[in-house]
């Protein structure tokens, strides 16, 4: 049910990306200014998806999303299968366009749960 309903978000609410400022979680250097880096383009990245995107621009919204969205990057900093993790981040920040670290986390979880999985009789 969490896909179906986030394929529907990923067609009709398309994020607006700057891929230079994006921060991959992979091998990130935890330095005050690589923090503020990922805070930065965590309030564009949410600005444009609510503000620009779909007409949902108040700072309750703005303000969740953009904690979700932190507390996600801090997620998949830990991450342990690098290659599944770097897959999603070129799937949902290029093909797909929706290039943020709650949407890359979830995508990422699915992922990895699939990529142990084998098919059995």
């Amino acid at each position: 049910m969490k896909i179906r309903i986030f394929l529907l978000m990923v067609l009709f609410f398309p994020t607006v990306a700057d891929a230079a400022s994006f921060v991959n979680p992979i091998g990130f250097k935890d330095t005050e200014a690589n923090r503020q880096k990922v805070v930065e383009f965590i309030k564009e990245n949410t600005y444009n998806d609510y503000c620009k995107n779909i007409n949902m621009c108040s700072p309750v919204t703005l303000r969740m999303m953009e904690k979700e969205n932190l507390e996600a990057f801090k997620y998949l900093i830990q991450a342990d299968n690098h290659t599944v993790l770097q897959q999603t981040i070129d799937n949902y920040c290029g093909q797909v366009g929706m290039c943020n670290y709650t949407t890359i986390k979830m995508m990422y979880d699915e992922n990895n749960k699939a990529f142990k999985e084998e098919l059995k009789w």
